[in-house]
């Protein structure tokens, strides 16, 4: 009965079950004993007396008043167990990781050397595609993912967050050139490393709990910008404990460009990767390299980084939700109510 009542409820569970079947034991028993006591009272009107004094035994007005005072009793024997809510929907924060994407939007990422589903698109195209699909499924997972875009400069488009509405939002905001057409990438790492909040005691509390901090840096240029050079932020991150994972997006030679409004620009360019440096940051930092041209590419390697980055949960129940009696307490009133009216009206009594 406690269990039907509470999915009728929405309780996914009780503080303290072992009073909630005391007190609904209690209930039963004061109802039984007033099922087997003829009312020292006969009922009103008197078409209704045949019934009181014998002529039929059972009164069925009466027993739905039993029953409603059954349930309303039941109903607080639920709120004074302590009712609990529904769980949280996500993992605690504090189970997963704290992830930063790093993503390049300077001009070369028009570059139309990509493809999403065999057919041509930019670089950045490929890239927000899969990094939206990769974001939301760690967020799923009970990590935190932020968003740092960088050209020119670099800067927060997301913060780390557990809301995927707010990751996508922000994902579909990002297009080339929005930070500057060059290509910052010690400065965009060294901010990222700052918005994780990494310190020596951040690195060590984020072991500890069998978490950690993680950067995924993309992007298909070099260097070329910027005040931080990408080694010393390589350095930096490795001596705070934040793994960087790089993936190189592009290919090498002459490529056409889309232009700003979306369309196929007349002239090519030429935006070869910089794998040596991508490959000494992850290699520095305890990361791996990847590289990439097609959603196929992309998509594993994304899938590799989260094959890569799991975090050992404990067993552990789900957190019970919040305390939740008004729900079981307003049930109770309202079958009150309804077996008032039922004794006012139908079930009227001479004394």
């Amino acid at each position: 009965m406690s269990e039907a009542l509470a999915g009728l409820l929405r309780i996914s569970g009780f503080a303290a079950p072992a009073l909630g079947a005391l007190l609904v034991a209690l209930a039963a028993l004061a109802l039984l004993r007033a099922l087997r006591t003829r009312p020292p009272t006969l009922a009103w009107p008197a078409a209704l007396e045949v019934r009181a004094t014998g002529a039929r035994r059972r009164d069925p007005l009466r027993a739905l008043a039993l029953a409603l005072r059954a349930g309303a009793l039941a109903c607080l024997a639920a709120a004074l167990a302590g009712p609990l809510g529904p769980p949280p929907s996500t993992r605690p924060n504090e189970e997963g990781l704290d992830l930063l994407l790093v993503l390049d939007t300077s001009g070369s990422m028009r570059a139309l050397d990509a493809e999403v589903a065999g057919s041509p698109r930019t670089r950045l195209e490929l890239a927000r595609e899969v990094v939206a699909r990769f974001a939301l499924h760690r967020v799923a997972q009970g990590d935190r993912v932020g968003l740092v875009v960088f050209g020119d400069d670099a800067f927060t488009l997301c913060p780390l967050t557990s809301d995927g509405r707010l990751l996508r939002a922000s994902l579909e905001r990002v297009e080339a050139g929005m930070a500057g057409e060059a290509t910052a990438l010690g400065d965009a790492l060294t901010l990222a490393l700052k918005r994780l909040g990494a310190t020596p005691d951040a690195a060590a509390e984020a072991r500890g709990k069998r978490a950690g901090l993680l950067a995924v840096l993309l992007t298909d240029g070099r260097s070329n910008a910027g005040t931080v050079p990408p080694e010393v932020a390589a350095g930096l991150a490795a001596e705070l404990g934040v793994r960087v994972h790089t993936v190189g997006i592009g290919g090498e030679g002459e490529v056409a460009m889309a232009t700003r409004a979306g369309g196929r620009s007349l002239r090519t360019e030429r935006h070869d990767l910089d794998q040596a440096t991508l490959a000494a940051i992850a290699s520095r930092s305890g990361g791996r390299h990847f590289t990439a041209r097609s959603s196929a590419d992309l998509a594993a390697v994304y899938e590799a980084i989260d094959r890569l980055e799991r975090v050992e949960k404990p067993g552990r129940l789900p957190p019970a939700g919040r305390p939740e009696p008004e729900p079981a307490l307003a049930a109770a009133g309202g079958l009150l109510l309804v077996e008032i009216l039922l004794a006012r009206v139908l079930l009227r009594r001479i004394p």
